[in-house]
């Protein structure tokens, strides 16, 4: 046995078997905010110190900092512990994923990993965690996992049983109430050239309203609303998207529309979802890629692997400054790893396989999930000959004045075409908005066509 697989034994006793279809009993669910942090980490650092103990993540923002300005970065005077190159990834091969290996093999001589002392800062407000205790005991999976019930507000399942309990998990994690997110997007060619796609999101997370009732959830069977309109470039400017998010898909599968500038008219859009090429995405990332992964599970059997420790990208907050211009960050093969800051952290491991008789651009796609925050931090996808496809990124900072954390940049690289989709840059233009207040009204057929008019 490794040490990744004694990892996951020793936690049998709070977490249960990793296949298991039981609920948490009561007895596992009074270990969180004991042994577990109230969203199911492991409060505990690791055994030689180089991950610490979870201490209540970021609790307050640092000197200087006023709401509505990028973030600062509060880590921005710790030392650089050491650099993995391709010349001596052998030396830390147990704690890099498959994916980065890949992406070492595929950029020798430019793709390296600054690493720098692991700061356990994921962090949210009170009321998540009291909601993710409670959900412990009471959330269920319906439709074959197409679904949950009993859940809202909080992590649905903060002591997971199973793989697929463990991506509702991500899915479900708090994001704020509200918000609206300049999310612009570069499709570099080879040599690093690229268009910028400005775009504008508006998002309502039902499911994370503080007191919503889960009963009401279920009877509306709606997670949240999402609006995305394109201002940038002209010839794509006023394309709009719209979705509704079902709780449980089986009942309502998602529900999307569409406005073509050129008809001037909004349209269902029912292939919004699954291996449907992105909007403005150049064939680079799946509509499902977005956010690492996001919408139904039922193409795939999910497998929950255990835990490990390796580096992830974390507390990026350079990638998210706005003293750093798009041609920074955007180059040749992958974005500028010398923007980049990776740390220790245990991960959960999650191992998504196609099903049979159903077809996806990935066959196998592998997740490693951030165990203070449910943010997907890296992601292995693989095609249908079983070769490593694309390695998925996602570079998340703690929004201290919520608290919450989330991605500043997520990054889909393509091994074949040695092309990579960037999502989330903002450094130019406007920090993300947790503040702003939404309606249902704004994410009707008309509030979309009115969005994108030009």
């Amino acid at each position: 046995m490794n040490k990744y697989t004694l990892l996951a034994s020793a936690l049998s006793l709070v977490l249960g078997s990793a296949g298991a279809l039981a609920q948490v009993s009561p007895e596992q669910a009074a270990e969180l905010g004991k042994s577990l942090t109230p969203i199911g980490a492991e409060m505990a650092g690791n055994a030689d110190g180089s991950i610490p103990a979870w201490n209540g993540g970021i609790t307050q923002a640092p000197s200087g900092y006023s709401e509505g300005q990028f973030h600062l970065d509060p880590y921005g005077a710790d030392p650089k512990l050491f650099t993995i190159t391709s010349a001596n990834m052998a030396k830390y091969d147990a704690f890099l994923t498959p994916g980065v290996k890949e992406m070492f093999a595929k950029y020798p001589d430019s793709f390296e990993m600054n690493v720098y002392p692991t700061h356990r800062s994921a962090s949210y407000p009170q009321f998540i965690y009291d909601a993710s205790i409670e959900n412990a005991t009471k959330t269920k999976l319906v439709a074959g996992g197409n679904g949950i019930s009993g859940a809202a507000v909080g992590v649905p399942f903060p002591i997971p049983q199973n793989g697929i309990e463990a991506i509702w998990n991500h899915v479900l994690r708090y994001r704020g109430a509200s918000a609206e997110i300049q999310r612009n997007q570069a499709a570099p060619t080879p040599s690093g050239k690229f268009t910028l796609v400005e775009t504008n999101e508006q998002i309502q997370f039902l499911y994370g309203i503080p007191g919503t009732d889960p009963a009401v959830l279920a009877k509306d069977n709606l997670l949240f609303y999402f609006k995305q309109v394109v201002t940038a470039p002209s010839r794509l400017a006023g394309t709009a998207l719209l979705v509704h998010e079902t709780m449980d898909q089986s009942k309502q599968p998602r529900q999307a529309w569409t406005y073509n500038t050129g008809q001037r008219r909004v349209r269902r859009a029912p292939n919004v979802a699954f291996d449907t090429p992105g909007t403005a995405s150049d064939g680079l990332r799946t509509t499902d890629d977005f956010d690492l992964f996001n919408g139904s599970p039922e193409r795939y059997n999910w497998e929950l692997k255990g835990k490990k420790e390796i580096y992830i990208p974390y507390n990026d907050y350079r990638l998210h400054s706005d003293g750093v211009s798009y041609d920074e960050i955007i180059q040749a093969g992958h974005i500028n790893m010398e923007l980049v800051r990776w740390e220790k952290h245990r991960v959960w491991e999650v191992e998504a396989t196609l099903k049979d008789g159903v077809r996806h651009l990935y066959k196998t796609r592998t997740y490693y999930l951030d165990e203070d925050s449910w943010q997907i931090a890296l992601a292995d996808l693989y095609d249908n000959r079983d070769q490593m496809y694309r390695v998925g990124m996602a570079h998340a900072v703690n929004y201290y004045d919520q608290p919450l954390v989330w991605t500043t940049l997520e990054v889909f690289y393509d091994l074949n075409s040695r092309r990579y989709m960037a999502m989330g840059l903002d450094n130019e233009g406007k920090v993300a908005d947790f503040g702003v207040e939404l309606k249902a009204s704004n994410f009707t057929q008309n509030a979309l066509r009115r969005s994108g008019r030009r």
